[in-house]
């Protein structure tokens, strides 16, 4: 098996047309209104029509959540509809524990508030910004990513 199907046994191209498609959704979104599309943000500012916490109510929070769920019911919608018109409409399943998927999305979320930002928002929106923080907060994702998986992998033999 050579390497390409062995990394990425269900093809490469919709990984690399998703990453266009994304990449040139929050350009033309920061083109067009100078608003940055992180999903951390989108996540706090929802947070904040239900909780009182002051946190979720700072003003870069309360004053865009309208847009942000607006933007993300987008994501969603566009995932929908990929599913149903593109995709084979089959469930992705995974064979991952449920235990671990929310140890690892606690830790995620975790690791997204105490970054400042999600993997993909510094990624995509920072890195985009040509911002040196988001370039070290990749980086430090993405090893850390890279030794858990290593870890776990060996862990779980």
């Amino acid at each position: 098996m050579d390497t390409i199907n062995f990394l990425f046994p269900l093809g490469w191209q919709h990984y690399l047309l998703g990453g266009l498609i994304i990449g040139g959704g929050v350009a033309l979104l920061f083109v067009l209104t100078g608003l940055v599309g992180g999903m951390s943000s989108v996540f706090s500012s929802t947070w904040s029509f239900v909780l009182r916490a002051p946190h979720f109510h700072q003003p870069r929070f309360a004053s865009s959540r309208v847009w942000r769920l607006v933007y993300a019911a987008g994501l969603i919608l566009g995932a929908l509809l990929w599913w149903l018109w593109l995709g084979d409409g089959q469930p992705v399943r995974t064979e991952v524990p449920i235990g671990l998927l929310l140890v690892g999305g606690f830790l995620v979320g975790y690791g997204a508030r105490l970054g400042n930002g999600c993997t993909s928002g510094h990624g995509i929106c920072g890195l985009g910004a040509l911002q040196w923080p988001s370039l070290l907060a990749v980086l430090t994702f993405m090893g850390t990513a890279f030794l858990t998986a290593n870890f776990v992998g060996w862990w779980l033999k």
